[in-house]
C-alpha cells in the first residue's frame, strides 16, 4: 500500500512540475539542444512513471496484501450457493484477480485521459482567446470600422 500511494503522490508532483514550466516558458522562444534532452528525459520519466511504475505497485499490492487471487471469487450468480460478496442474476462469475485487471485498466485510461487533455494545454499556452464580437439586435456580428 505503501508503495502504491508513494508513486500516486510521485505521480501527482511529477505533473505538477511538469504544468509548472507551461506558464514560465513564454511561446516561440528558441529552444537549445540541452533544453530539447532535458525536457524529452522527464517526459519519457514521467510517461514511464504513470503507465509503467504506478500500474506495476497497484498489481503487486492486488496480489500481494489484497490477496485477489484467481481463486477468491468477488460476484457469482445467485443461483449458486457458495457464499461470495455480491450477488447478481448475469451468469458470469468474477473472480478478485479480474477486479484487479479492471482497476489497472482504469488506471492505464485515466493516465492516457490526463495525457491526451495535458497536450493542448501545453501546445495553447500563452495563446489568448479572440475577443467576443459585439452582435447587433439582430445576433450578427457587428464590422469593425476600418476593417474593409
Amino acid at each position: 500500500m505503501v508503495a502504491f500511494t508513494t508513486s500516486c503522490v510521485v505521480l501527482v508532483l511529477l505533473t505538477v512540475i511538469g504544468l509548472s514550466f507551461m506558464g514560465r516558458r513564454p511561446v516561440g522562444t528558441p529552444l537549445t539542444w540541452g533544453e530539447a534532452m532535458v525536457a524529452a528525459v522527464f517526459v519519457f520519466f514521467v510517461m514511464f512513471w504513470a503507465y509503467g511504475v504506478v500500474p506495476h505497485f497497484w498489481l503487486a499490492w492486488a496480489d500481494g496484501d489484497l490477496q485477489m487471487a484467481p481463486n477468491r471469487i468477488w460476484m457469482q450468480p445467485s443461483y449458486k450457493n457458495a457464499p461470495s460478496s455480491f450477488e447478481w442474476p448475469l451468469p458470469i462469475t468474477v473472480s478478485y484477480q479480474a477486479l484487479r485487471d479492471f482497476v489497472a485498466v482504469g488506471i492505464y485510461g485515466v493516465v492516457f485521459g490526463a495525457n491526451i487533455a495535458f497536450w493542448p494545454l501545453w501546445q495553447n499556452r500563452g495563446k489568448k482567446k479572440a475577443p467576443a464580437l459585439v452582435k447587433s439586435e439582430f445576433g450578427r456580428p457587428l464590422v469593425r470600422e476600418g476593417a474593409n
